[in-house]
């Protein structure tokens, strides 16, 4: 069944319906949302990354933000690994693949004792793409551990704050070209943890939903 983005929104909509409206989104939150939809993997708009580049100096941001979106926006291609890895585990584990069947070995155990452990933000993970970072784990720790450090980038370099990183990532998987909802639910989860209202989630939807189609990079 295809997820569009009608039932993307209403499953929003039914998630933030008792959340506070809030504020609205700044004029520079709204402008680097704009670019981050554009600049994403599945629309690659290299006209549009320009014009947004331009607006949002234009309205104050730094260029480490506007880099720092360009990098958040990147790691999108991760979701090739929580679609894909769980299927090529459950395949093998159909096989008895004695990499699905075995206990972890010392190099695995010790990668999930230092990016996992008993740390409970894992749990949304765990819940929203179940399996994903085990086979991930297990098929290649190489990739589990690569998929931490870039992911942890835009969190270390920290140009923009967490809230506004949130909005943007949930922009990017509520956009036409790419509607991955679990990523969706998982940072519509943080951001109104973070305290973002009603009108400003609503307001980044309605920004992704007029992201354009991919049309090819000369």
């Amino acid at each position: 069944m295809a997820l569009t983005l009608d039932s993307i929104h209403r499953v929003v909509q039914e998630i933030v319906k008792d959340v506070k409206e809030g504020e609205p989104l700044s004029e520079l939150d709204a402008v680097l949302v704009g670019l981050a939809v554009r600049a994403s993997p599945s629309a690659l708009d290299v006209v549009g990354v320009d014009k947004y580049v331009r607006l949002a100096l234009d309205a104050g941001a730094t260029s480490a933000q506007v880099h720092e979106t360009l990098v958040l926006v990147s790691g999108l291609g991760v979701h090739t690994l929580m679609a894909g890895s769980p299927i090529v585990a459950s395949v093998l584990l159909e096989r008895n693949d004695p990499l699905m069947l075995e206990p972890f070995d010392s190099q695995r155990q010790k990668l999930w004792s230092t990016y996992i452990g008993n740390d409970p933000f894992w749990n949304s993970m765990e819940r929203e793409v179940p399996g994903f970072l085990e086979s991930l784990l297990r098929q290649s720790p190489d990739a589990f551990e690569a998929f931490f450090q870039y992911c942890a980038v835009p969190w270390k370099t920290a140009a923009l704050r967490a809230y506004i990183k949130e909005l943007i990532s949930l922009a990017v998987d509520a956009s036409p070209t790419h509607r991955f909802l679990p990523g969706l639910r998982l940072h519509l989860a943080n951001a109104l943890q973070l305290g973002v209202g009603r009108k400003a989630i609503l307001q980044t939807l309605a920004i992704a939903a007029a992201a354009p189609a991919h049309e090819g990079v000369i």
